[in-house]
C-alpha cells in the first residue's frame, strides 16, 4: 500500500473530470490547501507542510500540454480542436488557455501555503509546542517545494512576482511587480540551500524531498540560470523572429551545476536501475534509486487529483480509431531509436498485445496468443509508452498491456527527478565549460545501460539527441530547447515528417496515400481524419513559431487580472 501524504484540506472541494491533467476550477485558489490558524502538534505541523503538494498533484499531467505538445515531438487531440490542449499543440496558446491558466495558478496556490507554513512554524505560538527537529524538517519540505514552484514559473513565464510572505501576497504592488530573473533563481537557490541543511540525506520514500532533491534541483537551476534565460526586453526584441537568439552561457552558473550534480553522484545514494523501463509504472515506485524525487499520488477521489500521465498517451487502450490526449507527432520518431536500444520498448510504442484478449493458452514463452494491436497507418499512429500500466516486468510479457480502466491506474506517482537526469545535467555543464572529455564519460553511462554503442566524442548534437533518447515524454522537451536557444529550428523539423507531407493534407489524400501502398484497402480502413489532423498540428506549428514561444502567456484569471503585465507578442 502506498504511504499517503496527511493533507489539511480546503473546505473549497474541487469537482474533477477525467481529463489529462484539468479539471473544472483554474481559480488561483483551486487546489489550494488551508492550514490551521495555529499549528499545535508536531503531526498538525506535518500535515500544513504536506499541504504544498495538493497544487502540485494536480499538474502531474498537465505539464505534458505546455513542455511537450508545444514541442516538434508531440500532438495533442484532448477534447476539441479549441480545447486547451489542442491549442497548445498549434503554438495558438493564449491568455486564456487553460493549461497556462491552472499551471501558473497552481504553482502559486503551493508557494502560498508555504509562505503560511513558514510564518505559523516561526510564530511565538508555537515556539513551545514543536520539536525543533519537526519545525526544521517540515520548513525545509515546504522551502523546497516553493523553490521547485518557482523554477517551474521562471522557466514558463520568465520574470514572475516574487512572493514570499503572506503579507506579499495581499500587496498589490508586490503581487503585480515581475521580479527580476536574477532576483528569482536567488531566491530559489537560497530556498534549495537552506531546505538542504535540514533534510535527510536519503528517504526511502522518494515523495518525501531529501537532500539529494535538494542537491538536484540546486543542479537545474544553475544549469538553466547559467545558459543566460532571456530576459523580458530581449523576448521582446525576438518577438515576431522566425529565428533563434544566440546561446550563452555563465561560465560560474555552470560549474554550480556540475558542483551539486557531484554532490548526487557522491553521496552514493543514487545510481542507474540496471533495467531503463522498470522506472516506471507503479510497480517501480520507491523500489530502486534511480528516482530521487517523485510526487506522490493515490489517485482521482484521494488526492487533489490522480495522474494522469498513464491516460493521456493512451486514453482509449485498445481502441484505434479514438484519438489519443496526447500522443508522438510522427511516426519517424520511433527511428531516432536504434533498433537495439532498449529505452525503444517504452519510449515509443508500434504494436502491443492485450493481456484481456486471448487467442490460446498464454505461457510466458507463448505471448502471441495475446491478441495484438499494431499503432500504425492507416489505422493510427504510434503511442508514448513509459506509462501504459504493464502486466508484468518479466522479458517475455513486457509488451503485454490491460485494456480495462482498472488496468491503466492513476495512482502513480510523477517522476520530477532521477539520477539519469543528473547525470546530464553534469553533462551538459561540462559540454558547454569546454570539457566534452569529461562530459562523455557520463553519457556513455546511459547509453550502456541502453544497450547501444558508446560515442567516442560528445558533439552539442549528440547531447541534445541523448536527453531526449533518455527522457522521451518525461516533461523536459520544451525546457530543453528554450534553454538551448534551439526551440525555433526545433519545431521546424517538423517540415522533414512524414506526416507533414501534401499526402495526408485531407481525407481525400490520405485514402489516396493509404490505397497507393495497398490496393485491397477500402475507404472505411483508412482513419484518414485522424492524419488529416497531425497534417494540421504540425503545419499549424510551423506557420505559428516565433520567437515569443519562448515564454508562455501570462493567464488573464490570476495573471493578468492580478495587475501582473503580458509577455512580448501576447
Amino acid at each position: 500500500m502506498k504511504t499517503k501524504y496527511i493533507l489539511a484540506i480546503s473546505a473549497l472541494s474541487l469537482t474533477l473530470a477525467y481529463a489529462c491533467g484539468k479539471d473544472d476550477d483554474d481559480s488561483p485558489e483551486a487546489g489550494n490547501i488551508i492550514t490551521t490558524e495555529v499549528i499545535k502538534t508536531n503531526a498538525q505541523a506535518q500535515a500544513a507542510g504536506n499541504g504544498v503538494w495538493g497544487p502540485l498533484q494536480t499538474l502531474s499531467s498537465s505539464f505534458s500540454f505546455l513542455l511537450e505538445s508545444t514541442s516538434e515531438t508531440t500532438v495533442s487531440f484532448e477534447g476539441e480542436e479549441t480545447a486547451g490542449g489542442p491549442v497548445a499543440s498549434r503554438l495558438e496558446t493564449d491568455a486564456a488557455n487553460s493549461y497556462t491558466t491552472k499551471i501558473y495558478t497552481r504553482l502559486y496556490s503551493s508557494i502560498g501555503t508555504a509562505n503560511r507554513v513558514i510564518e505559523q512554524l516561526d510564530s511565538s505560538k508555537v515556539t513551545d509546542r514543536l520539536n525543533q527537529s519537526t519545525k526544521d524538517l517540515v520548513k525545509a519540505r515546504v522551502k523546497f517545494a516553493r523553490a521547485l514552484s518557482y523554477l517551474y514559473l521562471v522557466q514558463l513565464y520568465g520574470e514572475v512576482p516574487l512572493i514570499l510572505s503572506t503579507a506579499d501576497a495581499t500587496d498589490a504592488t508586490v503581487s503585480k511587480t515581475r521580479a527580476a530573473i536574477d532576483e528569482v533563481y536567488e531566491q530559489i537557490v537560497k530556498d534549495l540551500t537552506e531546505a538542504e541543511a535540514d533534510l535527510p540525506d536519503y528517504d526511502i520514500i522518494r515523495s518525501n524531498p531529501s537532500k539529494g532533491a535538494a542537491n538536484g534541483l540546486l543542479s537545474r537551476a544553475y544549469l538553466v540560470w547559467g545558459q543566460n534565460p532571456l530576459s523580458q526586453a530581449e523576448v521582446e526584441g525576438i518577438k515576431a523572429a522566425t529565428a533563434d537568439p544566440q546561446h550563452s552561457v555563465n561560465s560560474e552558473r555552470l560549474a554550480k551545476a556540475v558542483e551539486y550534480a557531484d554532490k548526487v553522484i557522491s553521496s552514493g545514494n543514487y545510481d542507474l536501475l540496471a533495467d531503463y523501463n522498470r522506472n516506471f509504472g507503479v510497480g517501480g515506485e520507491n523500489q530502486g534509486n534511480e528516482h530521487i524525487f517523485t510526487i506522490h499520488h493515490d489517485g482521482d477521489d484521494i488526492d487533489a487529483q490522480g495522474n494522469h500521465q498513464t491516460h493521456c498517451p493512451f486514453t482509449e487502450r485498445f481502441d484505434l480509431l479514438t484519438d489519443n490526449h496526447i500522443g508522438p507527432a510522427d511516426v519517424t520518431l520511433v527511428d531516432i531509436f536504434d533498433s537495439n536500444d532498449k529505452r525503444k520498448l517504452y519510449s515509443i510504442v508500434t504494436e502491443l498485445y492485450n493481456a484481456d484478449e486471448k487467442t490460446g493458452t498464454v505461457t510466458p514463452d507463448t505471448k502471441a496468443n495475446y491478441k495484438k494491436y499494431e499503432y500504425k497507418f492507416p489505422v493510427t499512429s504510434p503511442r508514448f509508452g513509459k506509462f501504459i500500466h504493464r502486466k508484468s516486468y518479466t522479458e517475455a510479457l513486457r509488451e503485454v498491456a490491460a485494456s480495462s480502466e482498472d488496468g491503466q491506474p492513476n495512482n502513480i506517482n510523477r517522476i520530477e527527478l532521477r539520477y539519469a537526469e543528473v547525470l546530464l545535467y553534469k553533462a551538459e555543464a561540462l559540454f558547454f565549460l569546454n570539457r566534452a572529455a569529461e562530459a562523455l564519460p557520463l553519457v556513455n553511462q546511459l547509453r550502456s545501460r541502453a544497450g547501444v554503442a558508446s560515442l567516442t566524442d560528445l558533439t552539442e548534437d549528440a547531447l541534445y539527441k541523448e536527453w531526449y533518447l533518455e527522457l522521451s515524454f518525461e516533461q523536459k522537451q520544451w525546457t530543453n530547447l528554450v534553454r538551448w536557444k534551439t526551440l525555433i529550428a526545433s519545431v521546424n523539423k517538423v517540415k522533414q515528417y512524414e506526416y507533414y507531407k501534401e499526402d495526408y493534407k485531407d481525407n481525400a489524400s490520405v485514402i489516396a496515400k493509404a490505397k497507393s501502398e495497398n490496393s485491397t484497402l477500402a475507404d472505411t480502413d483508412v482513419n484518414a481524419a485522424f492524419f488529416a489532423k497531425i497534417y494540421k498540428h504540425l503545419h499549424a506549428k510551423t506557420t505559428n513559431i516565433s520567437g515569443k514561444h519562448y515564454r508562455f502567456p501570462i493567464p488573464a484569471n490570476g495573471g493578468i487580472s492580478a495587475g501582473v503585465s503580458q509577455n512580448p507578442g501576447y
